[in-house]
């Protein structure tokens, strides 16, 4: 049984967001897909709500992680227990070469806050990233370039 909220946003990452379907599953047809895949109804939830709430994030005008250029992110405590040093150094890297601006790079911290995971490393990090990105316009080339970064390295996990 699977019982981690980012498997659950992972399976349906990994199952719906690339493909090329017009008509998206509901909720309802969703939630049954993911039971019978073994995972359970309280981490369905959790994921569902995860997803709501990035969504609310992404939608709310005026932005709310007000960031200029010229910041400097200083992590709070309950943030640098959640990401390690390795995870912190990869955001950091990630807006020096532009695949993350400032406020993408706070809305992957906000959502790897909301998850409850008590062990959390790069490779965790690197799926959220790649969520986050998936669902932001404009950041298309961003998206590809995590992408061949996390299949790239499943692929080689394989062999």
């Amino acid at each position: 049984m699977k019982e981690n909220v980012l498997d659950v946003l992972m399976y349906l990452f990994q199952t719906y967001m690339d493909s090329e379907a017009e008509a998206q599953p509901t909720k309802e047809s969703l939630e049954v897909e993911l039971t019978e895949a073994g995972f359970h109804h309280g981490e369905i939830g959790k994921a569902f709500d995860w997803l709501e709430g990035l969504a609310a994030l992404q939608q709310s005008e005026p932005r709310p992680f007000p960031v200029t250029n010229s910041s400097i992110r200083v992590f709070t405590l309950h943030e640098k227990e959640k990401l390690d040093t390795e995870c912190r150094g990869f955001l950091l890297f990630l807006e020096q070469v532009g695949v993350l601006d400032s406020m993408t790079r706070e809305l992957v911290i906000d959502r790897v806050m909301a998850l409850e995971a008590e062990d959390f490393d790069l490779e965790q990090l690197k799926w959220v990233i790649l969520m986050v990105l998936s669902h932001q316009p404009g950041q298309e080339a961003a998206y590809a370039w995590m992408e061949d970064l996390v299949f790239d390295e499943v692929t080689d996990l394989l062999h």
